[in-house]
């Protein structure tokens, strides 16, 4: 049984026609890249996901485990395991990292998070993820760079162990050194139960993740799926070429 399933999904934000009848099926452990020139409705796919209520799904089925979600509302779905990584995380100042990790994974587990047996956890994912320590100190993203950010939105994924991750332009506005330490952080977190669902507009980022499947959105569809060789077709020849062979 598939992991995740998008069953001619539709959507619309404020009466606009975004999501077009997309179809996307997701196993345990795969990686899914999905690429599209601006405005193809990628990050509206993200937020129809995790169920974000500005976003209207009009028509089709998102099933999770065998189970349609659709009626479910954001906090259910994070507690049935989908993750969203944001491009532009919030600071919020009087709460530090761990604490709020360790809110984060008690209302996601619905289990009591020890204090002294959740930081030695923390402490040691942090040393994995090359993460320094003294973060778990801090106010959470204040003052942090765009690097730092990033690094504590994989820092969450790993607390908080969701069965799909989804990473939407995580490498946006990162440093070469910043996106291949988040990316092989990614790396590690992956498991065979783990899946990763990964918007991105730039090819690097496989340089330290290798996807299962590309998937080209256009217009509010995937118009077309392959692997590493559309990634340097369009690298190659951009989107104009395929919209043109595709008749977009």
């Amino acid at each position: 049984m598939s992991l995740l399933e998008l069953k001619n999904v539709k959507s619309e934000v404020e009466g606009k026609e975004i999501l077009k009848g997309l179809n996307l099926t997701i196993n345990k452990g795969e990686v899914h890249v999905i690429m599209g020139p601006n405005g193809a409705g990628k990050s509206t796919l993200a937020s129809i996901l995790v169920g974000h209520p500005k976003h209207e799904l009009v028509d089709g089925e998102i099933i999770l485990d065998g189970e349609n979600i659709n009626e479910d509302a954001v906090d259910e779905r994070a507690k049935k395991g989908i993750f969203l990584s944001f491009q532009y995380p919030e600071e919020i100042p009087g709460l530090t990292v761990e604490d709020f990790l360790r809110t984060a994974k008690e209302s996601v587990t619905g289990e009591k998070q020890y204090l002294m047996q959740f930081h030695n956890e923390l402490v040691e994912k942090m040393e994995k993820l090359h993460i320094n320590p003294e973060y778990a100190d801090r106010h959470l993203n204040v003052g942090f760079s765009g690097g730092e950010k990033k690094k504590n939105e994989i820092l969450q994924m790993a607390v908080l162990e969701p069965k799909l991750a989804i990473l939407d332009e995580t490498d946006s506005g990162l440093d070469i050194d910043a996106t291949k330490v988040v990316f092989e952080g990614v790396q590690k977190l992956k498991t065979k139960d783990t899946a990763l669902l990964i918007i991105t507009h730039y090819d690097k980022v496989l340089d330290y993740l290798k996807p299962d499947f590309v998937h080209i959105l256009m217009n509010g569809k995937i118009v077309k799926t392959g692997g590493q060789e559309l990634v340097e077709s369009i690298e190659k020849d951009g989107y104009a070429k395929m919209k043109e062979e595709l008749g977009l």
